[in-house]
């Protein structure tokens, strides 16, 4: 059995400049996961770099919201929502709101370096 606590995780700033913890890795815990989950936090007035995935992402909203915008399509998100990021869309979360946006994203298959591309600040 494996449980994963949040605050043993390092956190850091990824590729698109929000704050993650990796919760589950395939390549960092001896697992048999095809996925990998992280919990990410995007500060009040930030908006994450644009970036894509070669692989499919989820996202679950804990609290806060913002605007998600995938490729052209620009929508209102908030605690509760799941977004579905399907492969090599860019994407960006922008909060707007008065509290952090907290979520947790999934990325499957896990996600690796070199399947992200990071694209030039909005």
């Amino acid at each position: 059995m494996l449980i994963q606590k949040l605050n043993d995780c390092e956190e850091m700033i990824a590729g698109d400049g929000t704050v993650l913890r990796e919760l589950l890795h395939p390549d960092k815990q001896d697992i048999n996961l095809r996925y990998s989950l992280a919990y990410a936090i995007l500060p009040v007035g930030k908006t994450s770099i644009p970036h894509s995935l070669k692989t499919s992402e989820v996202y679950y909203i804990i609290s806060g919201v913002g605007e998600m915008s995938i490729d052209s399509e620009v929508r209102h998100i908030e605690p509760g929502d799941t977004v579905y990021i399907p492969p090599n869309a860019i994407q960006f979360l922008h909060n707007y709101g008065d509290e952090p946006i907290v979520f947790v994203c999934l990325v499957d298959p896990a996600w690796r370096k070199e399947d992200e591309t990071i694209y030039a600040p909005v």
